[in-house]
């Protein structure tokens, strides 16, 4: 066997944001997403073909992510978004800059802009080529991991009957929309606690990555070893290690020839690079390349005593905060099979080529959060979005017997990782507290009985399945 095995997985998650909000903060998201992320990797991803990359890397779609994909008129949307709102932003951007005299920004925008044109193609190659779905069922041919239903932190849950909930949703929406699961389970966050695995087990998951970095330290071999708990279930410490070269501070996305994602023009598109010239394409892309090379480099010195190197990323990284994050994850592909290491999936194949081993786990919860624990979504700033969630499902589960379809779809959503992570940043105003507002209003009407407001759109559409 070669000196060891990398696991690149991708987790692929949004928030419930269709057809609630535009601009700034709403399903513009997910438009984004689906423009500058979830397209350009489905063009890697095929162009590497679906068994080569089910053999490769791991790709999980969450149950919310899903909903949102095949709700009827979403996509429609998306791409009206692509051909009307788009092109009429570069344009007010490029007259602003030849007015200022600027043609180097004009240059980057006419590229911006014919990548829009050029998704939008795409999305609606999608759209005409099946009735029910296409980029989802695009997507889910390459993917083979689940998670909890609307991204739960499952270690907050009060209650075994909201874990059960989340976890069963997301396995059997996954069966319904792509017809087999092979027992992986993103758990969100990789917010993992022991008192979780017996419920893990028993839905029948068999594989999840954890955060024990905390617990190892950073660099520390056991990182590359599974480990498996006294109920069957393996979990895959991820390595920091290596996860710090593409998503730490300083890391891949930082060098001076990328764009920089966080000025932006007046219509929201970037044209500035990080080092502060105008963006260059040609130099970024080389860049892109020569990260690919540091990344392998380093992937093959860490793996040169044998192991598993789970490197996990979300999935938006690239392409939509990492613009150039499409381009380096082909050429880390393309490039993979030279070295002295394998590229791999995370199955069951892969977990027999590498025993587990006994480790003695805290019994307090971690996750790859601020600070390695659950503060990002508990700390004092954000307790009254915490408080609200645990309130609202101990009055949901507390003598209603069972729960109406309408009820279970708003407890649900507020209880979205998203919301409590949004406000802990201040990355979205009021937005993600409103929104966690509304659903625990409209979950106190459903428990009257109340049905006068709007239902929940698309979420959980396989809820009377689990």
């Amino acid at each position: 066997m070669l000196g060891g095995e990398l696991a690149i997985v991708l987790h692929t998650h949004m928030p419930y944001v269709e057809g609630f909000g535009n601009w700034p903060f709403g399903e513009e998201w997910l438009w984004e997403a689906v423009a500058t992320s979830y397209l350009p990797l489905l063009e890697v991803l095929d162009r590497n073909g679906v068994e080569a990359t089910r053999e490769q890397l791991t790709l999980s779609l969450t149950p919310v992510l899903c909903d949102q994909l095949e709700a009827p008129g979403a996509l429609e949307r998306c791409l009206a978004f692509l051909r009307d709102v788009r092109p009429a932003s570069h344009r007010l951007d490029i007259e602003g800059f030849e007015q200022a005299g600027e043609p180097e920004a004009i240059r980057v925008l006419e590229r911006s802009a014919a990548e829009y044109a050029a998704a939008a193609d795409g999305l609606e190659r999608l759209l005409k080529g099946t009735l029910d779905g296409g980029l989802l069922q695009a997507l889910g041919a390459h993917a083979t991991w689940t998670s909890s239903a609307t991204h739960a932190i499952l270690p907050l849950l009060a209650l075994d009957e909201s874990q059960h909930l989340q976890v069963d949703i997301g396995i059997s929406s996954h069966r319904e929309r792509f017809g087999e699961w092979g027992g992986g389970f993103w758990l969100p966050e990789c917010a993992h606690a022991p008192w979780l695995d017996p419920l893990l087990n028993a839905s029948g998951v068999l594989t999840t990555c954890v955060e024990l970095t905390g617990l190892f330290g950073r660099g520390d071999q056991r990182h590359l070893a599974p480990i498996q708990d006294e109920d069957g279930l393996v979990l895959l410490p991820i390595d920091r290690q290596t996860i710090d070269l593409v998503w730490g501070h300083g890391g891949y996305p930082s060098r001076g020839a990328y764009r920089d994602y966080h000025r932006r023009t007046l219509r929201d598109h970037h044209v500035w690079a990080n080092d502060g010239g105008f963006y260059d394409h040609d130099r970024a892309r080389e860049q892109a390349h020569r990260d690919a090379h540091d990344f392998l480099d380093a992937a093959e010195l860490r793996l040169a005593d044998g192991g598993l190197c789970v490197c996990a990323l979300d999935t938006e990284l690239l392409g939509h905060w990492w613009y150039e994050g499409p381009i380096w994850l082909d050429a880390v592909l393309r490039a993979a099979p030279t070295r002295g290491f394998r590229l791999t999936a995370l199955n069951e194949a892969t977990l027999d080529r590498h025993p587990s081993v006994q480790a003695h786990l805290p019994d307090a919860a971690t996750s790859w959060g601020q600070g390695g624990d659950l503060r990002t979504w508990s700390a004092p700033d954000v307790a009254d979005v915490a408080w609200q969630a645990r309130t609202a499902e101990l009055r949901a589960f507390g003598g209603h017997g069972t729960l109406p379809p309408r009820a279970l779809r708003e407890l649900l959503a507020l209880q979205s990782s998203d919301w409590a992570f949004l406000a802990y940043r201040d990355w979205a105003g009021d937005y993600p507290r409103q929104r966690a507002s509304g659903h625990a209003v409209n979950l106190a009407r459903a428990l009257k009985g109340e049905t006068d407001t709007e239902y929940v759109r698309n979420l959980a559409p396989y809820l009377n399945h689990s």
